[in-house]
């Protein structure tokens, strides 16, 4: 369920795509049909994936796509099964095969779908403020309010027993059950997805969603970007702080506590039952395991194993860091 709010408009000849990005492709089943672009993990044999960093090297090892943009340095980690197409720049081509599948992803205007929520059918089931709006494919579950302003925009499942502040504005994303959401959030909007491309840079469409699960709180001023490729989720019974930065593809398990600043960067994975202290900042593509505990104002920029504390910049195990501050 990486993308159910915007259409695909594949299937794509593998010849097409060879022709996106400029690449010639000696192969005799040019007239192969491509119907999507997913990641490695979730890429099923009528697929094409991206493999652009040896980080991902065991999944690519076993993708089930047929065909991966890659470049010569990492294609002999592909299994045999998955034909390499070699380019220079993976992230850009990516883009620019998503964008063919995908064109509604690129942007994100205002919602102009929207109706003030008097005139819409949760009026008389959900308590609302002043000037709410709701846009269109919206479901708002029992004993819901909604705060001062808040914008519901086009494409949310809020779920029972929510919460949702004043001034915040939602799109593109699935809430469950008793989830609260305080006020000048802004959940569901495109990420920060640019790849310099010569004189300009080239956006990154972002197909999928944010998924909030049950038990959850999201601090005032919070920011949850949807999606690139997979999907933004934040687990169960977690809560975050205020003024809290949530990048694309990032998931976060089930139990974890986040401190008010912290900004966590595209593609990391948080375990359960983590803690991180306020103003710490966790760099993209990394594993944190569970139970981990991360001081304030830390600087993560490798991977943390389960049941470990860790302090400074960069982040190290406490006991070292302490040693090294005496």
């Amino acid at each position: 369920m990486t993308n159910p709010f915007f259409k695909n408009h594949g299937p794509l000849k593998i010849s097409k795509i060879c022709e996106i990005i400029n690449l010639n492709f000696d192969n005799k089943d040019t007239d192969q049909e491509i119907y999507d672009i997913k990641d490695l993990g979730n890429s099923e044999n009528s697929d094409v994936t991206f493999f652009h960093s040896k980080k991902y090297k065991e999944i690519a090892a076993v993708t089930k796509a047929s065909y991966c943009i890659t470049t010569n340095s990492l294609k002999n980690e592909l299994n045999s099964n998955c034909s390499p197409l070699i380019v220079d720049n993976v992230l850009i081509a990516v883009a620019k095969i998503t964008n063919e599948f995908y064109p509604n992803a690129i942007n994100d205007e205002f919602d102009s779908s929207v109706i003030h929520i008097n005139k819409s059918k949760f009026k008389d089931k959900t308590k609302y403020g002043f000037n709410v709006l709701v846009g269109d494919n919206v479901t708002i579950g029992s004993n819901c309010s909604l705060g001062h302003n808040a914008i519901i925009e086009k494409n949310v499942s809020i779920g029972d027993n929510c919460s949702i502040g004043s001034n915040t504005i939602i799109r593109n994303s699935l809430l469950g059950n008793n989830v609260k959401v305080l006020d000048n959030c802004v959940i569901g909007k495109h990420g920060f997805g640019f790849f310099p491309d010569k004189n300009k840079n080239l956006r990154y469409p972002h197909i999928g969603i944010v998924i909030i699960e049950e038990n959850c709180e999201i601090g005032c001023g919070s920011t949850i970007d949807r999606g690139s490729m997979s999907n933004t989720i934040i687990g169960k019974n977690t809560y975050l702080d205020n003024q809290i930065h949530i990048a694309h593809n990032v998931k976060i398990g089930e139990n974890s506590i986040i401190a008010g600043q912290v900004g966590i960067a595209g593609s990391s994975i948080i375990g359960s039952n983590v803690r991180i202290g306020g103003q710490a900042g966790i760099s993209g593509h990394i594993k944190i395991g569970n139970n981990v505990e991360i001081g304030g104002g830390s600087g993560v920029i490798k991977n943390i194993p389960d049941n470990t504390k860790v302090m400074g910049y960069p982040a190290k195990n406490i006991r070292e860091f302490l040693r090294d501050n005496k």
